[in-house]
């Protein structure tokens, strides 16, 4: 399994100079990815050089310019994307963030497995974020979406297939 080898228990809201810091470093690149504001070359400048966004729903990890990917299909997908966001952890070096994703579905939204055309429906998924910031910046991302509640906000979670484009 690929962990963080995190330790909820010594987690807390941020007190420290470190902590506030690395929470408005998290704050900032959750701006970059906003509907309104996004910024996908900037959201990427967040990471370190080996650092890396790991999309946990799909299974798949990201690395460079390829981290901005997700942004920009969720973007195109949901062009008034937001990020509500409930509580921020911190714990030593590392940071929870629980939030949810919020949008409309306007676009296209390319998943592996096939492309959902526009629903128009509105999408209110709980998130839980997890980073990992060395020396200001974020070495790893990995990001665990409600896919499920996400599908049957879309209205199409029990008959996936015949919402996929052919």
């Amino acid at each position: 399994m690929d962990t963080l080898g995190l330790n909820f228990a010594g987690s807390h809201p941020a007190q420290t100079e470190q902590e506030r810091a690395n929470e408005q470093l998290i704050r900032e690149l959750y701006s970059n990815a906003e509907g309104g504001s996004k910024n996908t070359p900037k959201f990427v400048s967040f990471f370190s050089d080996d650092g890396y966004f790991y999309d946990v729903s799909a299974g798949k990890r990201y690395y460079g310019q390829e981290i901005g990917l997700t942004v920009d299909v969720y973007a195109a997908a949901f062009p008034d994307m937001h990020r509500e966001l409930y509580k921020m952890y911190f714990s030593g070096d590392m940071v929870m963030v629980e939030l949810s994703l919020n949008g409309t579905h306007n676009g296209d939204l390319v998943l592996p497995f096939g492309v959902v055309p526009p629903t128009h429906k509105e999408i209110h998924a709980p998130c839980a974020d997890f980073f990992h910031i060395v020396d200001g910046k974020i070495s790893r991302f990995h990001c665990y979406v409600a896919v499920p509640i996400l599908l049957s906000d879309l209205g199409i979670f029990l008959n996936i297939s015949a919402a996929l484009k052919k």
